[in-house]
């Protein structure tokens, strides 16, 4: 709902609006479903330069992995990533269309040219620890270790396209140009003041958010970039016990020995997101479930013995919602408004 409204410019019937316009709707929706399926931070996510997209597909499965460089981390290491090929091909239909559109029009218009400094990738090597080549305005060679590269330096990279120059930066601008990883916030801000227009009446719009009442605030989704990362924490955690207590079918003597070689879902989660504790990741990103046993999290209320059935993961969620302050199950919401 959040994406329609807010991103697609749906109206309150569920099509679009009259009148709506804009030339970004395929970058920032394809921005947000990267950040869902793969948990990247905003500066990791929106730092990304277009070969760094995963492009190695997992084995028997809907995931393709990647490397996050370290500077872009908070940690300052560098990690896999990965990231549905759903998501992965609607980042390449923005590239495709609304991206080359954008670089076309900074191209014919020379705004590349202008630029103060331009550096242009020769080469990217292989390795543990991949170098980016390139050659400045000036003809001067340099290379430097791609996980060292920051967010701004990355800026200047760009590489030979079909018509000339482009940005190897990922996510450009109207213009063409880089678009900073904090210039997210104003997306997610435009989305969020777009459902309250659209879902909300004159008079609740008038109350300050922190003053609304619970039903009110029920009506409109509210997120932030971090909000995909929050969500694809609980969602993981989820599916990780649902692959260790059903699809796998394990004794509990058997999980217990799974979680000693591989560790237990908590574990996995906290590798997938990059955190050094996984009492960071508990804390700050799984509270609402921090209270629930492994065992107990997917098992119905009548299961008991090995092998029983379990709920499948839309129950788990909705179960969750009603025990756990920190979820909300938006159907659940929709229907007691009506």
């Amino acid at each position: 709902m959040w994406s329609d409204v807010g991103l697609r410019g749906h109206s309150r019937s569920g099509g679009p609006a009259a009148g709506w316009e804009s030339r970004t709707e395929l970058r920032n929706t394809s921005f947000v479903q990267l950040l869902l399926s793969s948990g990247l931070r905003r500066q990791e996510g929106g730092a990304l330069l277009t070969f760094e997209l995963p492009g190695q597909r997992l084995r028997f499965g809907r995931y393709l992995h990647g490397r996050i460089a370290g500077a872009l981390t908070r940690a300052k290491r560098t990690r896999t990533y990965y990231a549905s090929v759903d998501s992965v091909g609607q980042v390449e239909s923005y590239i495709a269309s609304e991206r080359a559109w954008a670089v076309r029009r900074a191209q014919e218009t020379g705004r590349y040219e202008r630029l103060p400094v331009m550096r242009l990738v020769t080469g990217v090597t292989r390795g543990l620890k991949p170098k980016v080549e390139w050659v400045d305005a000036r003809g001067v060679a340099g290379s430097r270790e791609l996980s060292l590269l920051g967010w701004r330096e990355r800026q200047w990279l760009f590489v030979e396209g079909p018509d000339g120059p482009e940005p190897a930066w990922l996510w450009l601008t109207e213009q063409g140009l880089p678009m900073d990883p904090d210039r997210w916030n104003g997306v997610f801000r435009g989305a969020n003041l777009r459902c309250e227009e659209v879902l909300l009446t004159a008079q609740e719009r008038a109350i300050g958010r922190e003053f609304r009442l619970a039903e009110v605030l029920a009506r409109t989704p509210y997120a932030t970039p971090h909000s995909a990362r929050h969500s694809y924490a609980l969602y993981m955690l989820i599916l990780l016990n649902e692959l260790c207590e059903s699809r796998y079918g394990l004794t509990r003597k058997e999980r217990r020995d799974f979680a000693l070689l591989f560790g237990d879902p908590w574990w996995l989660v906290k590798t997938l997101l990059g955190h050094a504790d996984v009492e960071t990741t508990k804390r700050h990103y799984l509270a609402p479930v921090s209270h629930l046993q492994l065992e107990s999290i997917l098992a119905a209320a009548d299961t008991a013995g090995e092998g029983a059935a379990v709920e499948d993961l839309d129950g788990v969620f909705a179960r969750l919602a009603k025990e756990s302050g920190g979820i909300q199950d938006i159907d659940a919401l929709i229907g007691a408004g009506s």
